[in-house]
This record gives C-alpha cells, structure tokens and sequence, in this order.
C-alpha cells in the first residue's frame, strides 16, 4: 500500500514543531523550566515544617487531644496529604490520623523522600521523635497518569498548537513570498503580522522598510520614514544610552559584523509616558558573506516591566509584613515569659534559662550561685493597707532587686512574695557580698519607693546557696537557698544565711 506524500509545508511545519518541542525539552532538562517535582517539594517540605513546629508547639502544653484534632484538621483541608502520625524516638505513635500504618513507608536511610517526608521533633535540645506524613504520589505511576502530567500534556498541547501556527503563518508567509507576485508589498505584509517592530535598513543606514508595529513605537515613527537615516531620527537615538552615530546599535552590528542584542532604550511619548523597548539589530549578507544592511526589531517589554515592579512593591510589603509579625512575635513571647505583675521572669521561662546555664556550669565548673529572698512579714502588709499596697511592696522589692544585678543575672518571681535570683559565674564570697547589699538596699530605699503609702518599712530575708559537683538538677541548688532562707527567718528576718553542710549557717547584716 503506497503512503501518502506528504506536502512540504506539512514537513516544514513538522519540522519547525519538532525544533519547538526539542528546544522544550532540552530547556526541561537543563533546569530552565519551571521544575514540577522540585516546587511540589518545596510545598510539601514547608509543610511538614509547619506542621512539625505546631505538633511540637502542642506538644509542650501537653495537651494531645488537641493536636490530634489540628493534625486531622489539615489532613483534611490538603487533599495531598494521606496521613499524619507523630512517633517517639522509641518508635511509639503518640498521635495518628488517616490509615497511617497503609500509606506509611519510611525513608531508607532515615532521609525523606517525595512522598513521605519525616521532621524530627526535638525536646530540650534533644531529639524526642518526629512527625511522619505520608503524600499523595507526586508522580504518576500509570500511562494515563503521565498522559495527565503537566509538562506533558504542555509538550502535546505546544506541539499541536506549534504545528498548526506553523502551518497556518507559513502558508500566508510562502503565499506573500512568492516570485510570481510583487515582492516588496509581500514582504511589508509579512512583516506587518509580527509584533515586534521591524526596521530594515541599507548599508549606508538608509530605512528601506518598516511595519506597522514599528509606527507604534512613536508618534513621530507613523510618518513615512523610507529614504531616512535611523541615526536621525531624534526620538529613537535620544532613548539610547550613547548618541554617537559609531556607537548606536544598528552601525556596530554592520561594521562587526556581529548581532547587538538586548539593547535597552526607554521611548518616551509626547504624553508623558514611555515604553520599555529591547532593541537588536541583526546584519543582512549576502551570499558572499558581504554586509549588505541591518534588520533591526523592537520589542516591547513594558508590560512585563510594570509587572515586575508590582512583584518588587508586593515582596517589599511581604518583608514589610514578616518585620511585623517577627516583632509581634517577639512581643509575645516577652509577655509569655514574664510575670504580668512585676515583669521579672516567670517560674516557666525561669527554669528553661536555668536549665541550659545548669548544664554549662556543671560541665565547665564554672562558678554558680543562688539567692532566694522573702518579703519579711509580707502579710501584714495586706491586712493594713490593702492587696493594692501589697502589691506595689512587690513592685518596689523587685525594682531594688533588679538596680542591684546584672544583666546576666536572673531573677524571678518565685512565689506570692518570694524571689529567686541565679548568679552565673560567681562563688560564695561574691554571692555573700551582692546578698548583703541587696539586703541593706531593700531596707533603706524599697520602703520609700511605696509612695501611695509613706512610712512603710520594707525587709527581707535572704539565702545563699552555691553550685556543687555533685548536684545533678538546679533545683537542689534552689532547694539549699530556700533553707538557708528558712534559718534566716528563724533567726530573726532582714537577714543573710548561707547553706554550707555541717556548718552553722553564717550570718550577716
């Protein structure tokens, strides 16, 4: 059975397709395409992240119930994710949603794959387990579902439609370009399909031809320019960054012999508006190689521009935003870690900074120190004056705490009227020392401070205690200052007592 013959444009056109799609592909592979499978990555590992810092976020409050119920909640709302389950590094699953155990398939390696991606959680700088999602597969696995894959059906879709525009343009183009008719006027034609504006020039400079895009350019390029220099024209080279006739684009590209392209010139309109060209100028041979003239195109990329700086003012307003929240942020967890009464820290934040300078102290047998003070008879306070009054008592022992340590130091409200305060890198001596004069400084100015209520006389009672090596938790540590705070009470009030085993406790005014 004898084929048909296929026409020659029917070739061309396959052939111009085939181009079209291999230069697709080719900019596919080299990255130059947009990546499907890396964006869904990224989607999908933001994602976990997110999820990952609110399990663990729900998981410090202890409270599983509700992240079991935010865990199904985003199951739900993101029709990729199958199932969610965080695991303890035992290997125990403390929280699951979807059919975790079916769609689960752990990483070999430990190392998250596309589709089942594992964020570690961690507790106290260390690793307590990980939140395990299981995606969606991202690529198909079936014919159909490749028939399905975007940058398939954008190869099929750009190869039909390449085929049938080339057809369609390169019969009119062949049908303008036939010898049998008058060249020139099917040339004009042709060109004045393009967008781009085309001006064709002799060797001399002279503009043999232009199109109809090109009269679009400036209300000055609408007059017929034929004959003219395009050095003249002022509206054209004042838009160029050099007005030197050897130096416009069109004259380099003929006396090189060499394309100049990406040439940009900003054409201002009478009206005050201007448009964003990208200039190239191509040099014309003949078959010996010989310049014969320059064709140069235009090409408008105004649109694209103001796009571009609509995105540069939304990405300012994003950074703008993210300042904002980044502060808001920082606000709440001030707020969260501190004692709404006093502003000093609160038991919680407390002991999360103690916890880490716990830690370096004992390793590097670095000096440490602890004071707990007691408000001296803070009761009857309340009982005269008022919890008003005996809350400003507070206020005013805190503010002489605080003008007495330093930065480093930390100091906490520890109880109704009881305050504890750690001292990094300091022994028992200096600790006697800064106890003994907060002690003086709280009698002499915390009651004048009170200035609701005049005459108040305001003491404490405070207890020092050091750091040893065979403390093994900070709250020992506390716990030996509370009872040397204790002896301190017994013996009187408005006094110091250090904690030392096997001594009497030592006293001071």
């Amino acid at each position: 059975m004898k084929l048909p013959r296929i026409s020659p444009l029917t070739r061309l056109s396959l052939g111009l397709t085939s181009l079209v799609v291999s230069l697709l592909l080719l900019l596919d592979v080299s990255g130059l395409l947009p990546d499907q499978t890396a964006m869904v990555k990224q989607v999908r590992n933001r994602t976990s992240e997110a999820l990952a810092i609110q399990a663990a976020a729900l998981l410090r409050m202890g409270d599983i119930m509700a992240l079991g119920r935010s865990l199904e909640a985003v199951r739900e709302r993101d029709d990729q994710i199958r199932s969610i389950a965080v695991r303890e590094k035992t290997g125990r699953i403390l929280v699951a949603v979807g059919e975790h155990g079916r769609y689960w398939v752990a990483p070999e390696g430990g190392r998250s794959s596309l589709d089942h991606i594992q964020v570690p959680v961690f507790a106290n700088q260390q690793e307590w387990g990980a939140v395990e999602i299981s995606f969606v597969p991202a690529l198909p696995n079936t014919l159909m579902g490749w028939l399905r894959y975007p940058t398939v059906v954008m190869l099929l879709a750009m190869g039909a439609l390449g085929f049938v525009a080339f057809f369609l343009y390169m019969r009119r183009a062949l049908q303008y370009l036939d010898p049998s008719t008058a060249v020139p006027e099917r040339v004009k034609h042709a060109f004045d399909t393009l967008t781009d504006g085309i001006a064709i020039l002799d060797r001399e400079g002279r503009i043999m031809l232009t199109n109809d895009a090109f009269a679009k350019l400036h209300p000055d390029a609408t007059q017929n320019l034929v004959g003219k220099k395009l050095d003249e024209q002022a509206w054209l080279c004042g838009s160029l960054e050099s007005t030197a006739v050897e130096n416009l684009p069109w004259q380099r590209a003929m006396h090189a012999n060499a394309v100049q392209s990406g040439v940009f010139c900003n054409l201002r309109q009478p009206g005050g508006e201007s448009f964003n060209i990208i200039l190239q100028a191509s040099p014309i041979l003949d078959p010996k190689g010989v310049v014969r003239g320059c064709l140069v195109s235009f090409d408008d990329v105004t649109q694209v521009h103001q796009v571009n700086e609509e995105l540069r003012g939304t990405l300012a307003e994003l950074e703008v935003s993210r300042e904002q929240i980044r502060s808001q942020n920082e606000e709440l967890q001030h707020l969260a870690s501190r004692d709404p009464l006093t502003g000093c820290l609160n038991r919680r934040a407390f002991f999360d900074l103690l916890e880490d300078l716990f830690v370096v102290a004992r390793d590097q047998g670095h000096g440490m120190c602890c004071i707990m003070t007691d408000i001296d008879h803070f009761k009857q306070f309340n009982d005269r004056y008022g919890h008003a009054v005996g809350d400003e008592v507070i206020r005013a022992i805190v503010r002489t705490l605080q003008a007495g340590l330093r930065n480093d130091d930390l100091l906490c409200r520890y109880g109704g009227e009881e305050f504890c305060i750690i001292l990094p890198d300091t022994n028992m001596t200096q600790a006697l020392e800064i106890a003994n004069r907060l002690r003086a400084d709280v009698e002499e100015r915390a009651g004048r401070s009170v200035r609701t209520t005049e005459g108040l006389k305001i003491t404490a009672s405070f207890g020092v205690a050091a750091l040893g090596r065979e403390m093994r938790d900070p709250a020992e540590l506390i716990d030996r200052a509370d009872t040397a705070m204790y002896k301190s009470k017994k013996a009187g009030r408005n006094q110091v007592t250090s904690w030392r085993p096997g001594v009497a406790p030592e006293l001071g005014r």
